[in-house]
């Protein structure tokens, strides 16, 4: 039997770069201060994310929600500055959504918002993704929600699933513990910050819920307590502690997911992302991890140290 050789004229294809998709809302914060000054920023936590990402150097698709407005040209401008690609479709809401973040004196901030969530069109979208990340709104609200968990649903099969709860009271329902909890389970690796696990279970140490989280499925889960540091628990039992970065805070507004960038890209230089190393997570070593703790470490310090959601550039980190 022969065999017929391929045209040399037809080159082969180069195989397709494994990429991150990030799902959930694309919105303006309204950012209100003590001085009475109001500045606008593009911001969402999905949003964040996938801009984090990108600034860090990977490959990211946004698949999110706003209008073909001012405020939605603003967005998709920011978005592409970053080099994130925008999912065809993500642009079909009637207004683009707002959240309106009052600092205190600390820089901390709480929202209210103005905010519609719907999902475009998925298929294909999983194709050479090795991670999906999303965070509780996009789950939580209809008619999007559904279409988020089924989404993630599917990602299992081949992709790293990564969740943040991100907590917003004023646009969770009842049943807010219980898809918080379902999410966890869906997750390979969650990072939470201290005051989402406050008032998720008040009372019970931040530790001993990530212990109990990491027994449900996750490999690995993080918990950022703002100037104390952050706490690392995985599935193997291993416990690691990283101090915060000292810093003159500007705002905390996208300082969690710039964290959650970092954790993300760390673990995708670490050969950890992608359903086959779903197990190895949780069997990751104390070096690597906090290694890639000190490098998040870094990235939320940059970021509140100037204001807004403005995460910093893979040129202005000092941590390989």
């Amino acid at each position: 039997m022969t065999t017929t050789p391929a045209s040399p004229n037809i080159p082969a294809s180069p195989p397709a770069a494994p990429r991150a998709l990030v799902v959930g809302e694309s919105l303006i914060d309204v950012v209100r201060r003590l001085d009475g000054t109001v500045d606008e920023h593009p911001g969402g936590s999905p949003m964040n994310v996938a801009i984090g990402l990108g600034r860090l150097g990977r490959p990211v698709d946004l698949l999110t929600w706003f209008g073909p407005d001012a405020r939605g040209t603003a967005l998709r401008d920011h978005i592409a500055e970053s080099a994130v690609h925008v999912v065809d479709g993500s642009d079909g809401a009637a207004a683009t959504s707002v959240a309106i973040a009052t600092l205190d004196e600390t820089g901390a901030a709480t929202y209210t918002f103005d905010l519609d969530w719907q999902v475009p069109a998925t298929d294909g979208l999983l194709d050479d993704v090795v991670v999906v990340h999303s965070s509780t709104i996009g789950a939580a609200l209809a008619p999007g929600g559904k279409a988020v968990l089924d989404l993630l649903s599917r990602a299992r099969v081949s992709a790293t699933v990564t969740y943040d709860p991100n907590v917003r009271p004023a646009l969770l329902g009842d049943g807010a513990h219980e898809l918080i909890e379902r999410l966890v389970t869906l997750a390979d690796v969650v990072k939470v910050s201290d005051e989402d696990l406050a008032w998720y279970e008040p009372g019970i140490a931040s530790g001993a819920i990530a212990t109990d989280w990491a027994s449900r499925g996750p490999g690995l889960v993080v918990v950022t307590r703002g100037s104390e540091g952050v706490l690392a628990v995985t599935s193997a039992g291993l416990v690691v502690e990283v101090p915060s970065r000292r810093v003159v805070v500007a705002d905390t507004v996208g300082a969690g997911d710039s964290f959650m960038s970092g954790l993300i890209d760390g673990l995708w230089t670490a050969g950890l992302l992608g359903a086959d190393h779903r197990d190895a997570v949780g069997r990751i070593d104390e070096a690597t991890l906090v290694g890639i703790l000190e490098r998040c470490a870094e990235i939320a310090g940059i970021t509140v140290s100037r204001a807004g959601a403005n995460p910093p550039w893979a040129a202005e980190l000092t941590v390989a």
